[in-house]
C-alpha cells in the first residue's frame, strides 16, 4: 500500500438533509429512460424503433463512431418513445417496463481463462463500456488504446453523498470480480482509493489484485481527478481510464451472473427533502417516481442528479442520471435580501470565506438553497482563491482564463488535461464573481476536442 496522502486544501460545506442509513423502498417505475446524453464523447445510433420489445441487456444504442460500444436497456419491456429534442437531436429512449424483468440469454464467465481481448469484447457486448472513462476529457473509453491505468475512487467526499460503505458493502464479491477483469486491460494496474480516516471501518481495503492509495482531507478528496493528480499526472500524450464504484460492482455482477444488473441504493437527501433516506432504483428511473421524498411543492424545489455542487438540475420531469446514486432536492432561493451586503449578522447563512459568523458554528448544518446571493460582476481576483479549495497542482484560475479566451495553448500550459468541470466545483461555490467555472472548463474541453481530434 502507498503512504497516506494528505491534502490540506478543499471544504466541506455543510448542508443539512443527510440520508438516513436505511433502505426506505424499491422503486419500481413502469418507465425507464435511456439517454445518450449521459455520455461524453457518444453519438448515438437508434438500433430500436417505438413498439419494439427489448430484454434486459438488450443493445438499444450503438456510438456511430465506434459500434462496438452499446446503450443496452436496463429492463425488459416494450420501446414507448422515441424523445428527440431541437435539430432531431436524441435525448432519451424511454421503455415501458415488465413487472418481471426478463434478461438476455448469458452465462458466467471464468475471468480466469479470459485474455484483455475476451475481457473487452464482454464489456462492449454488455453495455457495461460506457461505465469506462478517459482522460484526458472524460469522454467514453476508446477500446482501440491500452490505458496508462486504470482509476477507482472508494469514498466520496462531496455534500451529502452517499455512503459507500452502506450502498456496496455487501457487494465486495462483484467489486473483486470487477477489479480482476479490468486488470487485464493495462499493465499499470488497478488503483484504488480509500478514505484515510476510515481504513479499518471499510470493506474494500480487504480487495486483492488492486494498488490501494488513503487519502485524508476535505472535499474534493473524493474526486478520482484529484487523485490521480497525487498518484499519476495525467499527460497529453497517454490516457488513463476511470470508473465509479458502483460501476465496477454492476462489471463484477455481470461476469458472476453473465446478467447485466445496473440496480443501485441512491441517497435521496438534501435540506428540502422529506425524510432523507436511501431508495434501491435503475439509472432512468423518473425523478417523479421519488415525489414521496418532495412532496407536492413542485415548483418551489429543485431536483437534482447527483450532488449539489456538480449534479444536473434535472426537475421533477427528469430522470436518475446513469453514473449517480444520490439525489438532491434543494429549496429554489428566489428572494431577495434588503441591503443584503450591509448585513454581515447572517446567521442562518455559511460563509467559505468568514465573511459571516459560521465559522464559529463549525458543528452547524445549514439549510442550503440554490440563491446565488448576488449576480455576475467583474472576474478579477488572485489564484490563491481558488488555489484554498482545489488541491491540484495547476493554476484554475488562469484555466478558466484561458478557456474564456479560447487560447488552446495556455489551456495546455495552465493543466486541461488534468481536470473535469466537476473537479472546479467547489471554485465555482466560492467564486465572488459568480461565473459559471464548471461551464467554463467543459467549453474549454469541447474545443480542444475539435481542434485535436
Amino acid at each position: 500500500m502507498s503512504k497516506n496522502i494528505v491534502l490540506k486544501k478543499g471544504l466541506d460545506i455543510p448542508v443539512s438533509g443527510a440520508a438516513e442509513l436505511r433502505l426506505s423502498k424499491t422503486v419500481q417505475s413502469d418507465i425507464v429512460a435511456v439517454r445518450p446524453t449521459d455520455f461524453r464523447g457518444f453519438t448515438p445510433r437508434l438500433l430500436v424503433a417505438e413498439g419494439d420489445r427489448v430484454l434486459c441487456g438488450s443493445p438499444v444504442m450503438a456510438d456511430k463512431q465506434q459500434s462496438d460500444i452499446l446503450l443496452c436497456a436496463p429492463v425488459s419491456g416494450c420501446v414507448k418513445q422515441i424523445v428527440r429534442g431541437e435539430k432531431r437531436k436524441l435525448l432519451a429512449v424511454l421503455i415501458e417496463a415488465d413487472e418481471r424483468v426478463e434478461y438476455q440469454a448469458g452465462a458466467p464467465a471464468d475471468l480466469g481463462a479470459m485474455d484483455a481481448d475476451a475481457v473487452k469484447a464482454a464489456l462492449l457486448r454488455s453495455g457495461l463500456w460506457p461505465f469506462l472513462i478517459q482522460r484526458p476529457y472524460g469522454i467514453v473509453a476508446d477500446p482501440a488504446i491500452k490505458p496508462r491505468a486504470i482509476f477507482v475512487s472508494a469514498f466520496n467526499t462531496a455534500p451529502l453523498a452517499a455512503s459507500p460503505e452502506f450502498t456496496l458493502g455487501d457487494r465486495l464479491a462483484d467489486i473483486q470480480a470487477g477489479v480482476d477483469a479490468l486488470a487485464k486491460l493495462t499493465e499499470g494496474g488497478v488503483h484504488l482509493s480509500l478514505n484515510g480516516d476510515n481504513y479499518a471501518g471499510t470493506p474494500f481495503h480487504k480487495l486483492e489484485n488492486a494498488v490501494l492509495h488513503c487519502f485524508k482531507g476535505r472535499h474534493p478528496a473524493g474526486n478520482v481527478g484529484v487523485q490521480i493528480s497525487h498518484i499519476c499526472p495525467i499527460r497529453k500524450d497517454s490516457a488513463v481510464w476511470t470508473v465509479p464504484l458502483l460501476g465496477l460492482a454492476a462489471i463484477g455482477r455481470y461476469f458472476r451472473t453473465g446478467r447485466l444488473d445496473l440496480r443501485r441504493k441512491v441517497a435521496v437527501c438534501g435540506p428540502a427533502a422529506i425524510e432523507p433516506a436511501y431508495v434501491e432504483a435503475l439509472p432512468g428511473t423518473p425523478m417523479r417516481a421519488l415525489g414521496a421524498f418532495f412532496g407536492g411543492m413542485t415548483d418551489e424545489i429543485r431536483v437534482v442528479s447527483g450532488n449539489l455542487l456538480s449534479g444536473s438540475n434535472e426537475g421533477t420531469e427528469g430522470y436518475l442520471g446513469f453514473f449517480d446514486d444520490q439525489v438532491t432536492v434543494l429549496r429554489e432561493g428566489r428572494e431577495k435580501e434588503l441591503f443584503g451586503w450591509m448585513r454581515p449578522l447572517r446567521y442562518k447563512l455559511f460563509s467559505a470565506d468568514r465573511s459571516y459568523f459560521s465559522w464559529l458554528t463549525p458543528w452547524r448544518k445549514y439549510e442550503l438553497d440554490t440563491n446565488l446571493h448576488g449576480g455576475p460582476r467583474a472576474f478579477v481576483m488572485s489564484d490563491a482563491y481558488y488555489g484554498r479549495v482545489l488541491p491540484m497542482d495547476i493554476y484554475p484560475l488562469y484555466l478558466v482564463k484561458a478557456c474564456l479566451a479560447g487560447d488552446i495553448e495556455k489551456m495546455e500550459r495552465f493543466g486541461i488535461y488534468e481536470v473535469l468541470p466537476e473537479d472546479l466545483a467547489l471554485c465555482e461555490y466560492v467564486d465572488p464573481s459568480k461565473n459559471d467555472i464548471q461551464d467554463i472548463i467543459q467549453k474549454g474541453i469541447d474545443l480542444m476536442l475539435k481542434e485535436m481530434a
